[in-house]
């Protein structure tokens, strides 16, 4: 039910209600005052033959009183006046006439009790107001009635009964209670009229007001209220303007700001204020991303979060996620599908070759084979009507990463609309990935040995508790090199020191060679080297070992003044059958080198526990 319905119909039940009310407080009280009116006036009929009776009595003429009581019954609005004798004036005076006898039993009661009775009755279908007046003697007053009656005063010598006809009163009321109860009617039909031309604007303004507010929260701010007074209901609908304009011209800014952040343009029509609000979670999630991967450690955590961002938050489930690896200008898989171990899959394998193959890569840019199909020569549809969209994490200028979004001829779309949105993660990405590199290349670089490249002792105090809880938990074992050149000082003082550091150098060379990928070399200290044999046993480090010893013995080292040849010693110890601890077994491989060296050089010797004294000299 509408508002202004909604006030009419309760008004009027309040003015319906005021009408009964009135109207039946209009009859109660006409019909109280019209009971009064004939009260007062029974009783003066009463006191008038009270004071006629008396007169008579002393004027001699009480045997005439018939008359003066037919007389007063014939006064207009009397129908009858009749006296009854009471038991004392009986006894002193005698019964009187016959009309004086008390035969009726409220007159026996007034005789009786000395109380008056008044009543309303019906008598032959007509109503009367029936009063029964005691008359009293009294000592008051001249002459008193003790003169004439032999009486104590308050004796009760007579009740007078007047007859008041009454139908005409209550049909006179009743047609007063009718013009009373018309006239508040009408006054209620007035004031309704008068109040539905009054609410008239305030139910408009309010039905506009409605009608706007569901436009706003359906997005749509461009609804306004006429303004209809310029009372307070008019102030409404100028406030409600004013906050619809202040509304729409502050979405819309705040829409196209974070659009332009984002990169993205918001169609009109639609529900903007769903739209800007999106956007605006959008930037404060990519916001608390970036602050959740700022505190990882590694560049893979980083690719994980991305990776669950795409399957998770957008329901992606087929992505690539690429690196690009600045120094040799090539690609490495960092999640396939959510898989940080899977290979390239919907990429031709050259991009991990030569990054320069992949287009994003190349240009920086987005690549959308949604809206250009065939845009990119390197993709690889893993089904029939498969197509992707590239995107670029650039770091200094350049793409550092690529994000690869693969997706049906149905959802391409989909994919499209949801770019926007995954690039704003990727540049939040980007700064911290490249932050990430550079750390990982200094702190790389402050494990290494800047003239050969290979670890440094520190790499050594940092790997070394990975690698022996590695080998406990796998039950696995390891092998420690130690290598030191053959009189090496002889380069240095015969050569010169840039001799000695070409040696270094060659030896290192051949060290990174010799070994796999999960093993590592370490520069020791000047000519010492170690090197770690990950899963490996005596045995292959034996042989290992010797293969180190031949190629270095045979290696060639070109000088300024003719060619150098080298030899070096090696001593070899394992984990955990030699000893518990790394630098035990580091120990023990030192003392098998020290043996090697004094039995001449140039060999590979395996530690034995006779080396070791319980002094631990050697």
């Amino acid at each position: 039910m509408k508002l202004l319905n909604k006030i009419l119909l309760v008004s009027a039940i309040i003015l319906a209600v005021l009408v009964t009310v009135l109207t039946v407080l209009s009859a109660l009280s006409l019909r109280q005052f019209s009971i009064y009116t004939a009260e007062r006036h029974a009783r003066s009929v009463a006191e008038t033959v009270k004071v006629g009776l008396t007169e008579s009595m002393i004027n001699g003429t009480i045997k005439k009183r018939q008359q003066f009581l037919t007389r007063m019954s014939g006064i207009p609005g009397v129908n009858e006046v009749r006296v009854a004798r009471g038991p004392a004036v009986v006894a002193q005076f005698g019964p009187g006439f016959a009309t004086e006898d008390a035969v009726h039993h409220d007159v026996k009661q007034v005789l009786s009790s000395g109380r008056e009775i008044f009543e309303l009755v019906e008598v032959n279908g007509e109503l009367i107001f029936h009063a029964v007046i005691p008359y009293i003697a009294s000592d008051q007053g001249i002459p008193n009635c003790l003169q004439c009656h032999t009486v104590r005063a308050g004796t009760v010598l007579g009740a007078i009964q007047v007859d008041i006809p009454f139908t005409e009163v209550r049909h006179q009321g009743l047609i007063a209670v009718a013009l009373v109860s018309v006239a508040v009617l009408v006054a209620a039909l007035v004031a309704l009229a008068l109040l539905r031309r009054m609410m008239g604007p305030l139910s408009e303004t309010a039905k506009a007001v409605h009608e706007v507010t569901s436009q706003a929260v359906e997005g749509d701010f461009g609804g306004r209220v006429r303004q209809r007074s310029s009372d307070e209901v008019g102030d409404i609908a100028s406030n409600i303007n004013r906050l619809l304009e202040f509304l729409q011209r502050e979405v819309r800014t705040i829409r196209d700001r974070v659009g332009e952040l984002m990169n993205f343009q918001v169609k009109e029509g639609g529900n903007q204020l769903v739209h800007t609000t999106e956007l605006v979670e959008t930037l404060v999630e990519a916001s608390q991303f970036k602050q959740a991967i700022e505190e990882d450690q590694t560049k893979a955590e980083i690719y994980q979060r991305l990776a669950d961002m795409l399957s998770r938050k957008y329901r992606i489930q087929r992505f690539s996620i690429y690196e690009v690896a600045s120094s040799k200008n090539r690609m490495a898989a960092m999640s396939i599908d959510g898989d940080a171990a899977a290979t390239c899959r919907y990429c031709d394998p050259q991009v991990m070759v030569d990054a320069n193959f992949c287009r994003a890569r190349r240009t920086g840019k987005e690549v959308n084979g949604v809206a250009f199909p065939g845009l990119c020569t390197m993709f690889r549809p893993g089904a029939e009507g498969d197509t992707h969209v590239c995107l670029p994490i650039n770091q200094s200028g350049s793409a550092g990463a690529v994000v690869q979004i693969i997706t049906g001829a149905d959802q391409g779309d989909l994919a499209s609309r949801l770019v926007p949105f995954v690039n704003v993660y990727l540049r939040e990405a980007g700064p911290v990935l490249e932050a990430k590199r550079l750390m990982e290349h200094l702190r790389e670089n402050s494990l290494r040995d800047p003239m050969t490249g290979l670890y440094n002792r520190r790499f050594l105090e940092d790997y070394v508790g990975a690698l022996v809880s590695s080998s406990q938990r796998r039950k696995a074992s390891f092998a420690a090199l130690m290598l030191d050149l053959d009189f090496f000082k002889q380069v240095n003082d015969t050569h010169g020191h840039e001799a000695g550091d070409k040696v270094i150098k060659t030896l290192a060379d051949l060290l990174a060679r010799s070994v796999r990928g999960s093993d590592f070399a370490v520069r020791y200290g000047g000519e010492e080297f170690l090197v770690v044999l990950v899963d490996t046993g005596i045995e292959p480090a034996l042989k290992v070992a010797e293969k180190i010893r031949a190629e270095v013995e045979a290696t060639r080292i070109p000088l300024p003044n003719g060619i150098l040849q080298k030899t070096i010693s090696i001593g070899v110890a394992e984990f955990p059958a030699d000893a518990d601890t790394f630098w035990q077994v580091v120990k023990f491989a030192d003392v098998a080198l020290y043996k090697a060296k004094a039995s001449g050089r140039n060999r590979v010797m395996r530690f034995l526990p006779e080396m070791w004294d319980e002094d631990g000299a050697y």
